[in-house]
């Protein structure tokens, strides 16, 4: 794939992190990415919730702050800390609707503060959804609630997921396998490819990206006898892509476009549903893969992957994803300082 080689040394305002639900591993993979924020090279980041939850599973140096101007000065010395509110007792592990609510209120301060430019972009940790469903969270996912905050359309926030040595889009998410071939329409698979191309434009500096768009059924239909999707929803759409001037092929046999030789030819590939786009993603850059949302005015990332309450507490999270997601977020501000 190609490689943006963003290095523009130009300052970045601090990057503000909800910790998420504070019972989950966020709190603990945010304080992890701290101590290791010299030796990964990561600018500056606040977290933002209750302070409580990082004392819960961490003794290192926190130092509170009352505005991201203040978390740049500090960064070196403590993890600076924006508190929310008190989320009561909380737990390692255990969930509740106090923390819930915490995490809610985190998102959408941390949110305002990448929009109105006093934070340059957030980083969001894990949340259970079970529990922000309890306070009146009515979206299906943090990216959803982040895209209606910045006045986008559902479909014209793409969620990619992003790893070293791939990059997965998934054009339908989270529907049931069923659902998947009704949900697909030409329309959707423009959008979704046309916001992936200005964004891998935008926020990793590349050119002229490449696309590969997966096929839905097995063999990529074999024209027709294995279904008809791919010759009434996505040939078609790739062939008006490919008139707009887009470099894009497919639809490809899914089963054969993720090894090593394959993934050199594409910047990110299109997948028809969630799992088909998160096994490979997850296979090869599990520790390391990165949720970054495209087609918003901020810059947002997150690790991919959940709350893992079971290890919550227990000193074993590991924070690679966190750090990926803090590292990607600086690259992806800086590219757009660059792209203009």
């Amino acid at each position: 794939m190609q490689s943006s080689n963003i290095t523009d040394p130009t300052p970045l305002a601090p990057f503000a992190v909800p910790l998420g639900d504070p019972a989950g591993i966020g709190p603990e993979i945010v304080a992890k990415a701290w101590v290791m924020r010299e030796a990964r090279n990561l600018s500056p980041f606040f977290a933002v919730g209750d302070v409580a939850a990082l004392r819960a599973v961490w003794l290192g140096p926190i130092v509170m702050i009352e505005s991201p101007q203040e978390a740049a000065e500090a960064f070196g010395k403590a993890l600076p800390c924006l508190q929310i509110a008190e989320a009561g007792e909380i737990v390692p592990g255990s969930p509740s609707i106090d923390g819930a609510r915490v995490a809610f209120q985190a998102l959408e301060t941390s949110v305002g503060l990448a929009r109105s430019g006093s934070a340059a972009g957030l980083v969001t940790a894990p949340v259970g959804k079970e529990q922000l469903y309890g306070v009146g969270f009515t979206h299906p996912g943090q990216t959803e609630f982040i895209a209606e905050r910045c006045g986008v359309a559902p479909h014209n926030a793409v969620m990619m997921l992003a790893g070293p040595s791939l990059k997965v889009v998934p054009i339908t998410i989270h529907i049931p396998i069923a659902q998947v071939s009704d949900a697909l329409t030409i329309d959707l698979i423009r959008a979704r490819a046309m916001t992936t191309a200005k964004g891998l434009q935008r926020n990793f500096g590349i050119a002229r990206p490449r696309l590969a768009v997966a096929g839905l059924n097995p063999h990529a239909g074999e024209n027709g006898a294995l279904g008809r999707e791919e010759i009434e929803i996505i040939r078609p759409a790739i062939e008006m892509l490919r008139a707009e001037g887009l470099d894009i092929v497919g639809p490809l046999a899914a089963d054969g476009m993720f090894h090593a030789r394959a993934r050199e030819t594409y910047d990110a590939a299109l997948c028809m549903y969630h799992d088909q786009a998160l096994i490979p993603i997850k296979t090869l850059n599990f520790d390391d893969g990165v949720n970054i949302t495209l087609g918003l005015p901020i810059v947002r990332t997150s690790p991919d992957h959940g709350t893992a309450f079971g290890i919550a507490g227990t000193d074993r999270a590991n924070p690679g994803a966190m750090i990926a997601a803090l590292r990607m977020a600086a690259e992806s501000a800086r590219a757009r300082l660059a792209h203009g």
